[in-house]
């Protein structure tokens, strides 16, 4: 075995569904959960990235395009998860008088109605268990705004509110909810996102990332997707049945300001 899925006790016997998972935050943290024990699901709109993924960490793969909420739908009930990962999501940075109405539609059927639907569909099965997991990447824009990010600002927030009243209904059942919430994590959406708010102020990439993504953190580095992917593992480990509700945040001092 390779030290990322080096076997972790904690959660054999577990059916991790996480979405997004062909790369970034995701296959990280399809990585971890399968070293604790958990078998993946890993779900991405990239099939073929999915079956590499998949195959290294001994996990199944779903193709699934998640702004499809029928899709969202069967892979829950295909699947019927102990755990649901809501990690799948994509940027897009226009300022608001410029921003296409598709995809501002197409960022929250993803990032919003998809966990919806996919938490909605897993909930009856965790409730008869008695045990569930649901944990939401969400962002330090589930916390902050920021220009030029409307849709995803206002999705990451829409997700933190879901995943509250997730917890409530949840936790008689024995299942939790919670939001990570990282700042810039070192991923292909953020080396997208420098790319465009390069051309968007003028300024070369890395200004970019020095002055504008790490100007508000004390830290001044990018988040690693191996150090989100500790976090989440956390929350599905039979010792944080007492967090729920909570947006744990990795953003280096963000929102200390």
């Amino acid at each position: 075995m390779t030290p990322q899925t080096e076997a972790r006790p904690g959660l054999a016997g577990r059916t991790a569904l996480v979405t997004g998972a062909a790369g970034g935050i995701g296959l990280a943290c399809a990585r971890r959960l399968a070293s604790a024990g958990a078998h993946v699901v890993v779900a991405d709109i990239r099939a073929e990235a999915a079956e590499q993924a998949a195959a290294a960490i001994g996990g199944t793969a779903r193709a699934a395009d998640l702004a499809d909420l029928d899709a969202a739908d069967a892979l829950a009930r295909d699947h019927a998860p102990d755990i649901v990962v809501n990690n799948a999501g994509f940027q897009h940075v226009a300022p608001l008088e410029e921003f296409p109405p598709e995809t501002f539609s197409r960022i929250m059927r993803t990032m919003v109605e998809a966990p919806f639907r996919l938490v909605r569909a897993s909930l009856p099965g965790m409730y008869a268990r008695g045990w569930g997991r649901v944990v939401n990447i969400s962002s330090v824009h589930g916390l902050r705004a920021s220009p030029y990010k409307a849709a995803y600002v206002a999705a990451k927030h829409a997700l933190e509110g879901l995943s509250k009243v997730i917890a409530l209904e949840g936790a008689a059942h024995g299942v939790t909810s919670n939001c990570v919430c990282p700042a810039y994590v070192r991923t292909p959406l953020v080396e997208g996102q420098i790319e465009d708010q390069a051309r968007l102020h003028g300024m070369s990439p890395g200004a970019v990332t020095a002055e504008v993504l790490l100007a508000r953190a004390a830290v001044k580095r990018l988040v690693e997707p191996e150090e989100v992917a500790e976090l989440v593992a956390y929350l599905c480990a039979p010792a944080a049945a007492m967090i729920t509700g909570a947006s744990l945040t990795l953003d280096g001092g963000w929102t200390a300001h």
